[in-house]
């Protein structure tokens, strides 16, 4: 089957140049262009499609709202942002609205297509330029604070009490998936199957309540499970 595609962006000549790219491909097919936020979460709601390929700057409703309100919508598409700026803010923004991946539009073509497909197989992807600053940074920046003296202790975490749950191997891999690591490096790690890395990681999707990749590195980083950018 092929991978249904929604095309969002305010800039007629790239929705052009990406469907026909897209067209030229066996296993993607392009289902519908929007040119802004508001547009692109009504044609989700009308054409389900697998994966959204959301622009960030666009009139009206951006792309990071969009984002928001796709991934929150029942059985919710695949989100992967194409944009020009590799600015933190629009990544942090782009991540926390629930996108699985953040490229940027001069990559290449070829790379854009992968992408797609990456994102729609339940993987994550983010430009290889920005990946560990960005996964890092955001991790950094997205824990709790620090409490004030004498405070009451506050409640553990939903992630902090879920990975209380979760086994020592999950752990180690957990811990390398926050290192960037596809399930065949973490295989390679840990001198096991890739098979059984898979299913690993498949675990901490379900006992994490994780929406993707990006989201299992984000908590490996909160829980201290893999370095934190100095």
């Amino acid at each position: 089957m092929s991978v249904r595609v929604l095309l969002v962006d305010d800039q007629p000549l790239l929705l052009v140049g990406l469907a026909i790219l897209i067209g030229d491909t066996d296993d993607l097919e392009v289902v519908g262009e929007a040119g802004d936020g508001r547009e692109a979460v009504r044609l989700v709601r009308e054409l389900r499609p697998d994966v959204v390929v959301m622009d960030i700057r666009m009139p009206g409703m951006d792309g990071i709202e969009a984002t928001r309100q796709v991934t929150a919508e029942p059985d919710p598409p695949k989100v992967l942002v194409l944009t020009t700026f590799d600015d933190d803010e629009y990544v942090y923004g782009a991540l926390r609205a629930g996108a699985s991946g953040f490229l940027l539009k001069s990559m290449a073509l070829d790379a854009i297509l992968d992408a797609i497909r990456v994102v729609a197989a339940g993987d994550a992807l983010i430009a290889p330029s920005v990946t560990r600053r960005l996964i890092a940074d955001f991790a950094g920046t997205s824990g709790p604070p620090a409490p004030e003296p004498d405070a009451e202790p506050a409640e553990p975490a939903a992630d902090s009490r879920l990975i209380a749950e979760i086994t020592d191997r999950e752990r180690e891999v957990l811990a390398l998936v926050g290192q960037g690591l596809s399930n065949t490096e973490i295989a390679e790690r840990l001198v096991i199957s890739a098979a059984t890395a898979k299913t690993h990681v498949a675990r901490l999707f379900a006992k994490l309540e994780a929406r993707d990749r990006v989201h299992l590195a984000i908590i490996a980083f909160e829980a201290g499970l893999a370095p934190r950018r100095r």
